[in-house]
């Protein structure tokens, strides 16, 4: 078992998403501003990264579950452990021991999965999402990211990550982010909420890369009041499967 202790820091202030503003997260009945989840998430990453290094950015499988929001000037605490052969437990809790995220990791060739992204685009303009406009089986426009070393940096300085890995490789946290851009690229999303991610690491990425990123709705649904959405996300570098994602959100809270 190995463990850190990591400040988390509110940097979306300006985001589009109000939920990382104090008014609108508090109106939901948060007592501030919610912290990225693909900031835990990039937190979460470091103790694994710390162990394996590049083989853990090149082939690897995890899944983060969101439980309870992190907030600026909280006090993180990630936990390492190793429950089986090649399978990890990554904990996240803040100063009053309460789980607030937490990764499921193993360290092997990722399953294979259908993707099922190869339809054509709906070309709509970007609305306001609503239950009515969020279709199964709807393929969004392919976006071209050219993964800077500028940009690199400034989601490892995000999160305090300093590991020299990520001069020539690309931070988790950054990918993940990615996953979001894909999301508002395609909705307008004034207060909504990242629950969950499972994260194929095929190949890794590095600093200079330009990718394609590839989404289709895989479904939507309804629990306690919420209402989510997931999208199937791939990242190509040329004919490449690099990296995918199923990537949910709460975009409806509930009243």
């Amino acid at each position: 078992m190995s463990a850190y202790q990591v400040t988390a820091r509110n940097f979306s202030t300006a985001s589009e998403n109000r939920m990382h503003s104090n008014a609108v997260a508090q109106s939901h009945g948060f007592k501030g501003a919610l912290v990225p989840g693909v900031a835990v998430y990039g937190h979460l990453v470091q103790p694994l990264v710390a162990k394996f290094g590049s083989q853990w950015l090149d082939q690897s499988k995890m899944a983060l579950r969101l439980i309870k929001p992190a907030y600026d000037g909280d006090e993180l605490s990630i936990v390492l452990t190793e429950v089986a052969a090649d399978q990890y437990r990554v904990t996240c809790h803040n100063q009053d021991d309460e789980l607030l995220a937490e990764i499921n990791a193993e360290s092997m060739q990722p399953m294979d999965v259908d993707i099922g992204l190869d339809g054509p685009a709906k070309a709509t303009p970007k609305v306001e999402i609503e239950w009515e406009n969020v279709v199964s089986g709807d393929v969004f426009v392919k976006k071209t990211w050219l993964l800077s070393e500028s940009e690199n940096n400034r989601y490892s300085e995000e999160i305090s990550d300093n590991d020299p890995i990520y001069k020539n490789h690309i931070h988790p946290h950054y990918l993940l982010s990615l996953a979001n851009a894909c999301l508002m690229e395609e909705y307008i999303m004034p207060a909504w909420i990242h629950a969950s991610s499972i994260t194929n690491h095929r190949a890794a990425l590095m600093v200079g890369d330009e990718i394609t990123s590839k989404s289709v709705v895989k479904e939507k649904f309804e629990r306690k009041g919420h209402q989510f959405i997931t999208l199937h996300i791939t990242y190509w570098r040329g004919q490449e499967l690099t990296t995918d994602i199923l990537h949910t959100a709460i975009f409806r809270i509930a009243e």
